[in-house]
């Protein structure tokens, strides 16, 4: 079931505190993939995602709305910033792996899902291979035998048991199995013959293995390791998944996710912005935005899964334009963005909000963490208050962090209890923190803005 772009941004709130501007366009362009969807399929291909330009300081949520919309539909993802690429000619990375790393995620989200399929199956398949692991421990092999041309050419043989010795090792096989049923030999160890991965080249922009330029024709190098029976459990069932796996179908899924659920979010991307100067750095900063303007346009990206088409991933730019405006960019580039979503600063309220509404708040978290040492916090509406106060007053005095800036604050607020809590002959207790111990305790962060600097 598509979810309609209110329950979308339903659903981002949970995470996210205010921006219902940035909310409701990205709820929007993710509505109209769906509505794309159920078109007549002549007139589909004419529909193409209506970008989005986040501008904003940092830390008010453009990175956090983009990751949690992707992970709402579960659509293959990337980050990237603009600064990290470079013009052709100039030292940096190629647009182009933008794609091909957003197709290993889809690659990675597809084969997760894939395997969860045939876990049951891959799981009595490990439990049999276990069981014949220990009837049966492997042996390295040797001398002539190793030899890659016995191989190819059909010399590597096994020695058959005969039916007497075959019935023994199937009635051991069984009792192993049972046991291994009944949990009883989780301790002991063994070894387990597993792979090792080919070396891989570099070559633009992507890996390649050196076994598959080789076409496979060498066989799979092997090693042996010294496991428990707990960890092998967990070795060959994955092994026996990947087996059960049709790779081509991985391959196929995951490029039909990647061109039409694609969502790839360039940060950062005012720090690209040039002012047609005509030399200097702005020279490569207007590079930069050349190339990367066929991959927002729509183009055909090779990768070592096949050609990646880019017209129809939604693509989400921000950043803070605090030197820079948004014309600065190259018309063609602005064009490619229509839609332009402000983003406001964080208020007293909001931090306020953030402290105690998402579902994964700042409280929550070190609530959760400190209590594995056995230190139970409560966190009082007055020292909410303060923490929020405090955050908003070093935003103001200092660098405008945004959100980032409660890490800081809680850092310093619990460093104390942090640092002493863990210690064996600790007995549980609980501490209540109100808005008393945070003026204790941030001190610094609430000093008042120093004038002076200013005074030239």
């Amino acid at each position: 079931m598509e979810l309609t772009p209110r329950q979308i941004v339903h659903e981002l709130d949970r995470y996210i505190i205010g921006q219902e501007e940035a909310k409701k366009s990205v709820a929007i362009a993710l509505r109209n993939r769906y509505r794309r969807s159920r078109v007549p399929e002549e007139l589909r291909d004419e529909i193409s995602p209506k970008n989005i330009l986040m501008i904003g300081p940092t830390g008010v949520g453009k990175t956090e709305i983009a990751r949690r919309l992707a992970r709402l539909v579960n659509a293959p993802f990337i980050k990237v910033e603009a600064t990290k690429f470079t013009e052709v000619g100039y030292v940096g990375r190629d647009v182009e792996s933008i794609i091909r790393d957003l197709t290993e995620n889809a690659i990675r989200m597809v084969r997760k899902e894939h395997e969860e399929r045939v876990l049951p199956r891959a799981r009595v398949l490990a439990e049999d291979a276990l069981a014949e692991l220990l009837v049966h421990p492997p042996r390295k092999t040797g001398g002539a035998m190793s030899n890659p041309l016995d191989y190819l050419l059909g010399r590597q043989k096994e020695q058959t048991p005969s039916g007497e010795e075959a019935t023994a090792l199937a009635r051991k096989k069984e009792d192993v199995r049972q046991q291994l049923m009944r949990g009883e030999l989780e301790e002991n160890e063994l070894e387990i013959e597993v792979a090792e991965e080919m070396p891989t080249l570099e070559v633009g922009g992507s890996s390649i293995s050196l076994g598959d330029m080789m076409g496979n024709m060498m066989p799979q190098k092997t090693r042996l390791r010294h496991v428990k029976v707990r960890e092998a459990r967990k070795i060959l069932t994955e092994q026996e998944a990947a087996k059960l796996i049709d790779n081509d179908a991985v391959q196929e899924e995951a490029i039909r996710r990647t061109e039409q659920n694609g969502i790839v979010f360039i940060d950062e991307i005012d720090k690209i912005a040039s002012s047609s100067s005509g030399h200097g750095p702005d020279v490569s900063r207007e590079g930069v935005q050349r190339d990367i303007l066929p991959i927002v346009e729509g183009c055909t990206v090779n990768t070592k899964y096949g050609a990646v088409k880019t017209d129809f991933m939604l693509f989400i730019a921000a950043g803070a334009f605090h030197v820079s405006k948004v014309s600065d960019l190259i018309p063609e580039l602005q064009g490619r963005f229509p839609v332009h979503v402000q983003l406001n600063s964080l208020s007293k309220e909001d931090f306020e909000k953030i402290l105690t509404e998402p579902e994964n708040a700042l409280t929550r978290q070190y609530r959760a963490l400190l209590e594995v040492d056995r230190v139970l916090l409560d966190f009082q509406p007055s020292a909410i208050s303060a923490i929020a106060e405090a955050a908003f007053n070093a935003n103001e005095n200092q660098e405008d962090i945004g959100a980032r800036r409660l890490h800081a604050v809680f850092e310093q607020l619990l460093e104390d209890v942090s640092f002493n809590a863990g210690d064996e002959n600790m007995p549980p207790f609980s501490l209540s923190i109100d808005s008393a111990y945070v003026e204790e305790h941030l001190k610094d962060e609430n000093k008042p803005m120093d004038l002076k600097k200013y005074i030239i």
